[in-house]
């Protein structure tokens, strides 16, 4: 399986999305920083623009999520999704990103050796969602065209080979 590295960078939010943004994977505007006073969130919301999503760094699962359209809305987001992370994670920080309230979830699987071979498996939609859940995994996605699929895979392909991602992996996609 991974090395502890890989998983450490990789199961942490703001870690991830710093470490495949300087691999060259586009990640979505937002903020990663471990400023977490609400002033500077605040400020980076309105730099980022609304709507935005605030999002535990640590965990998952759609637990502490908030769609925040407003900056009125922002400061009791940022204590609710403090407030669940902490209980379900043991961890407050929070990240920010722009929200794309029509995006497709696209994921793809990727398996490395290690000596760093890898390759990908394709992609799945996982749009079908419920309360943040994955319902239906559709393969291939039927929104991805094939320029799309080419680009996805080589990013997926690197997101784990900056990591040096040993075994079996997902990495997702907002399309």
């Amino acid at each position: 399986g991974p090395p502890p590295a890989a998983i450490e960078r990789m199961g942490d939010k703001a870690a991830a999305r710093t470490t495949v943004a300087a691999a060259g994977v586009p990640v979505l505007e937002g903020y990663d920083g471990a400023d977490q006073s609400d002033a500077t969130l605040s400020a980076e919301a309105d730099r980022i623009g609304y709507p935005v999503l605030v999002k535990p760094s640590a965990g998952g699962g759609g637990k502490g999520m908030r769609v925040v359209r407003s900056r009125d809305e922002l400061t009791n987001a940022l204590a609710g999704s403090r407030r669940e992370a902490a209980r379900a994670f043991g961890d407050d920080r929070l990240i920010l990103e722009r929200y794309l309230p029509h995006a497709r979830h696209v994921e793809i699987q990727v398996l490395f050796d290690a000596h760093g071979a890898g390759v990908h498996l394709g992609e799945r939609d996982c749009s079908a969602q419920r309360r943040n859940q994955k319902i239906l995994e559709e393969s291939p996605g039927p929104s991805v065209t094939p320029q799309q699929r080419e680009r996805m895979g080589d990013a997926a392909l690197a997101a784990a080979r900056t990591v040096d991602y040993v075994g079996a992996g997902t990495v997702e996609f907002l399309l």
